[in-house]
């Protein structure tokens, strides 16, 4: 399924937060309606984050064409910093911005800076398709026949342009013929492997059982489990990876268990720069955690925490597939795979 489309300067995408009640697509725009979008959860998964980022600078452009190009990149930067704005930990966001910004800066040509800068975009959207294709071909051969996959919130088609990530990797090993079969969680306090997972697995066919988060332990303990597949909003030269909260909790239950623990990213989602203490992990408004669909489960006056994410040592991490290969979690292994 395509996520997400340009459709002459304005964005249309999925909105994730009426799923799976109904399937149905927004139209957003401006920049301020695709960061609305953003902060609202109608957009969500760091691949499409970033997607959408570089859409509303391609939003940006496609209303300027044929002005002078720093009167662009002028507007380009406003809107840059509009959007990174909006969600602090999915990298692929700023990755996304600063690459489109990086290009606009270094084109030096008497075409039509505006529609170079919208072609950039575009370019960069369509890449991801292919991106996570070829991802979903290298993890599928590390799944057996009869394989029984755990996986945490959504890294599916939903949360990229098409295809998905970790769900990518579920979906090759079920087109190459594999019968595998899925447990996934129901993934607390937003619900995307209940709503969303489950929603994406179910169109694909795919045999799954859905679990609540608390159930993981269990489900290994009784060997339900050969292997846990999940995606990532970032991941750190020193292969820290950051993901959906509960993700942590997965991985060292993993290793208690001795089962391969691997993440699905496309090397977008590489952060070489920044250092684990300066990650700013979201903190969201507690009433996702004190309400369910908008109806409150908790007595009034009760408080709340909502990170969003956490961080699982690359200790944990068995390998990570990306469209380049499968790498170990080490800073050395990473590099020479990003400079490929």
């Amino acid at each position: 399924m395509r996520t997400i489309r340009w459709e002459n300067g304005v964005v249309v995408t999925v909105d994730q937060s009426l799923l799976p009640r109904r399937l149905a697509f927004i139209s957003l725009r401006n920049p301020r309606q695709v960061v609305k979008a953003l902060k609202g959860m109608k957009i969500r998964g760091a691949p499409l984050i970033g997607a959408a980022a570089a859409l509303a600078l391609a939003q940006t452009a496609y209303k300027l064409k044929g002005k002078p190009k720093e009167k662009v990149l002028s507007e380009l930067y406003r809107t840059a910093r509009l959007v990174k704005a909006a969600r602090p930990t999915a990298v692929n966001l700023f990755n996304a911005v600063d690459y489109v910004l990086r290009k606009a800066e270094e084109y030096h040509s008497d075409r039509d800076f505006a529609q170079y800068v919208v072609d950039v975009c575009l370019g960069f959207v369509e890449a991801d398709a292919e991106i996570n294709r070829m991802l979903g071909i290298h993890g599928a051969k590390l799944i057996s026949p009869k394989d029984r996959i755990l996986t945490h919130c959504n890294a599916g088609a939903l949360a990229t342009v098409e295809y998905g990530t970790a769900l990518g990797v579920i979906r090759e090993a079920r087109e190459q013929g594999k019968s595998i079969s899925v447990l996934a969680t129901e993934t607390r306090p937003l619900l995307q492997g209940a709503r969303l997972t489950a929603f994406e697995l179910k169109r694909m066919g795919v045999p799954f059982k859905l679990i609540t988060d608390s159930m993981v332990g269990y489900v290994m303990y009784k060997g339900l489990v050969d292997k846990v597949i999940v995606g990532a909003d970032r991941i750190l030269s020193s292969g820290h990876v950051i993901n959906k909260i509960g993700t942590y909790t997965i991985a060292v239950l993993a290793g208690r268990h001795g089962i391969p623990f691997y993440v699905a990213a496309p090397t977008t989602t590489f952060d070489l720069e920044t250092p684990l203490d300066r990650v700013i992990i979201e903190e969201r408004d507690a009433k996702e955690v004190l309400e369910v669909q908008g109806i409150r489960i908790a007595p009034r006056g009760v408080e709340a925490l909502n990170p969003a994410f956490d961080i699982t040592p690359p200790e944990l991490v068995s390998a990570i597939i990306t469209e380049k290969g499968v790498v170990k979690a080490k800073p050395d292994r990473i590099r020479s795979l990003l400079a490929r």
